[in-house]
């Protein structure tokens, strides 16, 4: 119904409003208290990865064949990487020795980010480089495989950190050929550059996307749509809930209705909710596919699967959500709004590896929904939906989040009930709702 004022009611300004400490004091605190926490969450996790860089998994390959010396068989790659790792002591950077095959085999599942390969004729090509006799030959080299399926950020600190691991050893290696050349003639300018820096970098990619996958950012992205999806589908859904049933006003441009409350208690409150979500969650993960992929053009394959698990991922979400919304009331949305977007994103390692954020955020990415998301989606994305790429945790984290976010619901709403807390008086109670049973 439409409610009109009164003609000799007293009317209040919005200056009259405003001069009141009621109106500034409450909002002050919480949207300060909001900006500063989410400021903190936000900008701690980016400030400086690299000072916060923990064991950041690179490969590290010595496919040198070696060479026969008088003494024995020399192996000057298998010298190279045994310094590299030796060197590596402050926890920064996971160095795992493989061969070439295992670190692409690993690259393809999400597990390294990176690879320094020292090829089969390093050695000899060394060799030949520090022989006065030398009349040409290969210059010694390694390569640097890259990974931007693990993201551009991840993928750009681990060629980073190979290249600085590669040129250190160079400078290494130069000292000693530079020393050994010495003793058999006078070097000139040239010889004297040639040997300082000996080793020379390629790069190449080990494992490659195609082209319509953002740089390794869509899977991001694509998680990010299911989250908020979720996340604004529950707070839209509580609210329709509410007015629907007669716990809020509803206001639709300058029309406002405010209809009877029905005889509904907390839980089968949720329950609504809940169903809406479930039902809803099917329009919503369609429509992402279809906009992602069939208007935008991303590149995408198991499609059937990534339908079903952008469904299950909203839902989860979803009901999340409207669990702690209906654990917490009006406070729950600033709770799930740290819950699913200000925490998540940071550690969901989407965009900041979770080897280069603080240890705190690593601990959140046990749990966080967006984490979990995030590495299913790209799993499916880049992977081929491998299990072992995220897609397995990620189903099950989902399962377990959304089996907690069920209980809290029912726990609480049951709780509030048996403690007499009820949203309605039992006399305004709608007699066309409670007639059709709803």
């Amino acid at each position: 119904m439409t409610e009109k004022p009164q003609a000799d009611a007293v009317r209040v300004t919005a200056r009259q409003v405003l001069r009141s400490r009621k109106m500034w004091v409450p909002a002050g605190v919480i949207l300060s208290v909001f900006a500063f926490l989410l400021s903190l969450a936000y900008m701690g996790a980016i400030v400086n990865p690299r000072a916060a860089m923990h064991e950041l998994p690179v490969g590290l390959v010595n496919s040198d064949a070696g060479a026969a010396q008088a003494d024995g068989r020399l192996n000057i790659g298998q010298r190279i990487t045994d310094g590299i790792t030796a060197a590596s002591t402050d926890g920064k950077v996971s160095w795992k020795q493989l061969t070439e095959q295992q670190a692409r085999d690993e690259m393809a599942e999400g597990k390294l980010y990176g690879a320094l390969v020292v090829p089969a004729d390093f050695t000899s090509s060394v060799l030949a480089l520090g022989d006065p006799a030398r009349q040409g030959g290969q210059h010694p080299a390694v390569t640097i495989l890259t990974n931007p399926a693990a993201g551009s950020l991840a993928s750009s600190l681990a060629s980073s950190v190979a290249q600085q691991a590669a040129h250190t050893a160079s400078a290494h290696l130069g000292d000693q050929l530079t020393t050994a050349a010495r003793q058999h003639q006078t070097l000139t300018a040239d010889q004297q550059y040639l040997l300082a820096d000996p080793i020379s970098i390629r790069t190449d990619v080990g494992h490659a996307l195609s082209e319509n996958s953002g740089l390794g950012m869509t899977a991001f992205f694509y998680a990010l749509l299911l989250v908020m999806c979720g996340f604004i589908g529950a707070n839209v859904l509580n609210g329709l809930v509410d007015s629907g049933l007669g716990f809020a006003p509803s206001d639709l441009g300058p029309w406002h209705s405010h209809g009877p409350k029905a005889p509904i208690d907390r839980r089968h409150t949720l329950y609504t909710a809940w169903g809406l979500m479930a039902g809803l969650a099917i329009p919503m993960a369609t429509l992402i596919m279809i906009a992602s992929i069939t208007v935008l053009g991303m590149d995408a394959g198991h499609l059937p699967l990534l339908w079903v698990f952008s469904y299950f991922g909203i839902v989860a979400v979803g009901i999340s959500c409207l669990s702690i919304l209906a654990t917490f009331g009006t406070p729950g949305m600033f709770v799930s709004t740290f819950v699913f977007i200000a925490l998540a994103i940071p550690s969901s390692g989407g965009t900041i590896p979770l080897e280069t954020v603080p240890a705190f955020y690593r601990h959140l990415s046990v749990f966080e929904p967006m984490r979990q998301l995030t590495g299913g989606v790209r799993a499916i994305l880049y992977f081929n939906a491998s299990g072992d790429a995220g897609l397995f945790r990620a189903w099950t984290m989902m399962a377990v989040g959304l089996v907690l976010a069920l209980a809290l619901g029912y726990a609480a709403t049951s709780f509030y009930e048996r403690k007499g807390l009820h949203r309605h008086p039992e006399t305004e109670a709608s007699p066309a709702l409670a007639s059709s049973g709803k």
